[in-house]
């Protein structure tokens, strides 16, 4: 009986309840509320996706409402799609009668892909609204979107269908070869300050030719993509000191995501290889940024010359050189997975006022790595002729940032002078930084440099930091990476002090 009694009230309880209204939704009058009443979806290349944004709709009412119409003021034209609480919609375009309960919110997911065509001749901008509901009760979203125009370097398409590709260690990787006499690009072993260059699949130099890039290029490698200069090519890089905070003379190599989550992200594309017999390089003024690794030399057959160059938040290596010969002045490189400077099998180097810094995440990096050996190579051993360091700064996170690796079979040869080291207590020979004269003089241990702000690869110092004014000046370079006169006796590292401004 009690069983009986409990369904008789159960069956009571559902037919009130479905007689409610408090479920029914009303009319949107107008009222809604934004998370922000303007979304920028950041620079993006013409014909490129953007990232996803995001805006919040609030329902502050006691009411359940409907929306007749959420929808791009452009409709069906508009070059924005959208999600709407996960729906499509008419195209990503147009949604009708959207529920929002009440005291709740909805999001809204935007996205574009759009030509320089669309974008106002003007300002190069692309603009849209998104609107809720119509006539008295309207209410507006803007959208605002960047368009640059660029030129795109990629692999052609072969008859049968497959792609170009070309040979780096022995495999064939998605490439090409810059032809200077392109039908669609021209020159293009020659990259101007024009327009950018967007690079998909390995960028490769043809033996004999050389490639240049002019004061102020902009190169952007797409995932996975990179520049190959094989044996008798060479590389130029001529870009010049720059007066404005934009860089407008710097070359810069960087991914191809120009939204501003991705300005410091590591690993968005592959490398610079200088292949074994590569020749005649000369960089001056590149910043390089979010790589694998950001230059690489396999034994190159001339001095490399290096000036005025940062290289910052690569996966692996800033630098890493095998049996290279380079001369390096005013070179800033922070935070790399393995080693922000990595000089293997053997070779020649000097160093001057160069800041090598490390504070990648993990405890097992360097700033600096040398070693006469390469595993897998033939033979194993090569010597290192020479690695000079003078007034530089070689600190980082890790308690120890200077590595040797030596095989005593073949030479070694190495010398630190006026230079701030980080390093942590050992008994090891290799490392008494104050009694070894043969291999390091007037070292400045574990003192910090007190870089402007680590994290946004800014090296900069002033006149509290360890390195102020403890340079030789038998070493200067008369100017720092920016181009400002240094003092004597110099700073250590890339960077002439100044006077920052107090937080």
């Amino acid at each position: 009986m009690r069983q009986y009694f409990t369904l008789f009230i159960l069956a009571i309880i559902l037919i009130f309840s479905s007689c409610r209204t408090d479920f029914d939704t009303v009319a949107s009058n107008g009222n809604l509320k934004f998370s922000k009443d303007t979304v920028y979806l950041d620079t993006v290349f013409k014909n490129i996706g953007s990232s996803t944004y995001q805006l919040k709709v609030y329902n502050r009412s006691k009411d359940d409402i409907s929306i007749p119409v959420v929808q791009l003021k452009k409709g069906l034209n508009s070059k924005y799609r959208m999600t709407v609480d996960g729906m499509n919609g008419n195209n990503g375009k147009i949604f009708n009668n959207v529920t929002l309960l009440a005291k709740d919110s909805l999001y809204i997911f935007i996205e574009t892909t759009a030509d320089i065509t669309d974008a106002d001749p003007t300002d190069f901008l692309y603009t849209d609204e998104i609107e809720f509901d119509s006539g008295a009760n309207l209410q507006k979203v803007a959208l605002v979107t960047l368009i640059q125009d660029a030129v795109f370097l990629y692999p052609k398409q072969n008859p049968d269908g497959t792609k170009e590709k070309i040979q780096i260690d022995g495999k064939a990787v998605d490439g090409f070869y810059l032809d200077e006499n392109d039908a669609a690009n021209g020159n293009e072993l020659l990259f101007t300050n024009t327009k950018p260059y967007v690079i998909y699949g390995y960028a490769g130099v043809p033996e004999n030719k050389t490639v240049t890039f002019e004061a102020g290029s902009r190169v952007h490698f797409h995932a996975n993509s990179g520049l190959f200069v094989g044996d008798k090519a060479s590389l130029q890089i001529n870009g010049a000191v720059s007066t404005t905070a934009k860089l407008e003379n710097e070359v810069i190599f960087e991914g191809d995501r120009l939204e501003s989550l991705y300005s410091n992200i590591p690993g968005q594309w592959k490398s610079v290889i200088f292949e074994k017999g590569s020749t005649g390089h000369s960089i001056n003024h590149l910043t390089l940024k979010n790589a694998v690794t950001g230059l690489e030399f396999r034994s190159p057959l001339n001095t490399i010359e290096i000036k005025n160059t940062q290289i910052y938040n690569c996966v692996e290596y800033g630098i890493l050189a095998q049996n290279a010969q380079i001369n390096g002045e005013n070179i800033a490189i922070n935070s790399a997975g393995i080693a922000s400077l990595s000089c293997v099998y053997g070779g020649n180097y000097t160093f001057t006022h160069c800041t090598f810094n490390n504070n990648w995440s993990n405890s097992s990096h360097f700033a600096v790595n040398l070693s006469n050996t390469l595993a897998g190579a033939s033979p194993e051993t090569n010597p290192l002729t020479n690695a000079a360091f003078n007034n530089c700064i070689i600190y980082g996170s890790s308690t120890n940032e200077f590595n040797l690796s030596k095989n005593t079979n073949t030479a070694f040869v190495y010398q630190l002078n006026n230079c701030l080291l980080k390093f942590g207590n050992t008994t090891n020979p290799d490392y008494q930084f104050k009694t070894d004269t043969e291999h390091y003089n007037t070292i400045i241990l574990n003192e910090n440099p007190k870089f402007y702000n680590v994290s946004k690869n800014q090296l900069n110092i002033d006149n509290t930091s360890a390195a102020f004014a403890k340079g030789n000046q038998a070493y200067i370079i008369p100017t720092d990476i920016l181009g400002i006169n240094r003092t004597s006796p110099p700073d250590l590292g890339a960077y002439q002090s100044k006077t920052f401004p107090k937080p």
